[in-house]
């Protein structure tokens, strides 16, 4: 038996991976929900993402595998329009003619950014078009040297100077420029006419998470449970030990994948992870009217939030009994903040008063509910030299059969995402097989036992 620990995105791919290759697997989950960041809230209609959620273009193995899991045809592409508000105007920033207007930036500054969006270098006057295939090449590049280098001060200062402040906040001046360039090529398919193509499931994320867990076996997936040990006998995993809230559970076990965050790992067997999380607040705001016509609006302004992320500007808000959401999101760098500090009452006070501030037609009396999530780890900072720190998918070094799929992993850089997740899930899982004696795992698998690799290798 393989034991998985965490029952989010990657935990989940990973069981259904080695049920794929024909292993026993089992599934603890220390909460009562599944799916991780990907956990719903109930509407009238479609539930909604706590955590906002939508695919791009370039993640083919979430792709891939809702069309395994029957769900495939739910997966609909969609016009993401985006805009930034700057000095109490919104910019939409979706079209050539949009951006040409947009007044911030002068005709030089947009053609320098936009060269460096189509992946064109122009350093020297002399376009180069394969300056920016290996990110790795830019991990110690500090992200403003290699903006300003690329593109002009003005860019910096005027576009993406905002954009890190709401993002990485104090730590900003850390940032690798290989984030940037990754952050650029994940998101990089838009319709010229219309704006960026988004993916997003009929019905959300949760048919695709309860596909994942059917095909998984929701026999083999135990929720409520927080692994609290492991055992090693001989170098090597034994059992591990599980707290049901009722009961004290060991198990043995064949192989463990923490699917989990690196200090769930460190706990569990002294593995220490040098990378740096940031947390996140996210309110889902259920409104009776919209507050703009933009999906995702980026904030150049003192406000107390990064981004407003209106989801019914993408899906229609018939999906959700008519009603309008809202997202109001930022991260948190340290957990001594203010924001972090706050109780959810004050943070639903400043923020709807910030908004209140930006857009005067907006009416409080149009908020039927704020509810408010918190993750204290919600995405890594992006660091120079953070490759050096990411944890391997196998720990042999630590103990034969233990494995790694959570989010410092190889698949979450540079940007994380629940495509990265399946990805990590499945490369554990395939090195698993690939050590598991002949007559331990069938070839039920009916795609290449190192397609997992393969698909890692141009995720990102």
């Amino acid at each position: 038996m393989i034991h998985v620990v965490g029952g989010g995105i990657a935990g989940l791919a990973a069981a259904y991976r080695l049920r794929q290759h024909g292993h026993d697997v089992h599934v603890f989950e220390a909460s009562d929900d599944l799916g991780g960041l990907a956990a719903t809230y109930e509407t009238p209609g479609d539930r909604i993402e706590s955590f906002y959620h939508h695919l791009s273009k370039s993640e083919e193995t979430i792709v891939e595998l809702a069309d395994e899991l029957g769900v495939g045809d739910r997966l609909e592409w969609l016009v993401g329009k985006n805009a930034y508000y700057v000095d109490g105007v919104v910019h939409p920033l979706d079209t050539p003619w949009e951006i040409l207007a947009y007044p911030h930036l002068s005709i030089y500054d947009k053609f320098r950014l936009g060269m460096l969006t189509l992946g064109v270098d122009l350093r020297g006057g002399r376009p180069r078009f394969d300056s920016y295939e290996s990110l790795e090449a830019y991990e110690d590049t500090p992200v403003r040297e290699f903006i300003v280098e690329h593109t002009t001060e003005g860019v910096y200062d005027q576009f993406f100077e905002p954009l890190l402040d709401a993002k990485f906040g104090s730590r900003k001046e850390d940032v690798s420029a290989a984030w940037l360039l990754g952050r650029i090529k994940f998101r990089g398919e838009r319709d010229l006419l219309r704006g960026e193509i988004l993916g997003y499931f009929d019905g959300g994320f949760a048919p695709f998470i309860d596909a994942l867990v059917e095909a998984v076996g929701r026999e083999n997936v135990t929720t409520g449970a927080r692994v609290t040990d492991l055992s090693l006998e001989d170098g090597a995993v034994s059992t591990l030990t599980v707290d049901t809230g009722a009961a004290t559970e060991t198990h043995d076990t064949e192989g463990v994948v923490v699917a989990a965050m690196p200090n769930v790992l460190e706990a569990l067997c002294g593995y220490e992870c040098d990378v740096d999380f940031q947390g996140a607040v996210c309110a889902v705001v259920t409104m009776d009217d919209s507050l703009t016509d933009t999906y995702w609006l980026n904030v150049a302004h003192d406000a107390p939030f990064g981004a407003l992320i209106e989801h019914t500007n993408f899906v229609s808000p018939d999906r959700y009994g008519g009603k309008h959401l809202l997202y109001v999101a930022s991260y948190v760098q340290e957990y001594d903040e203010d924001l972090w500090q706050a109780s959810d009452d004050e943070i639903e006070e400043l923020w709807l008063s910030h908004v209140e501030e930006m857009f005067p037609s907006f009416s409080r009396e149009s908020v039927e509910r704020f509810r408010l999530a918190r993750n204290p780890r919600a995405a890594p900072v992006y660091e120079r030299g953070y490759l050096e720190k990411v944890v391997p998918y196998d720990l042999r070094e630590v103990a034969d059969g233990l494995y790694y799929a959570g989010m410092a992993s190889r698949a979450q850089y540079p940007e994380r995402s629940l495509n990265g997740g399946i990805v990590a899930g499945f490369e554990c899982a395939d090195r698993i097989d690939a050590r598991a004696p002949a007559d331990e795992a069938s070839s039920t698998d009916p795609r290449d036992p190192d397609r997992a690799v393969a698909d890692g290798a141009g995720e990102k």
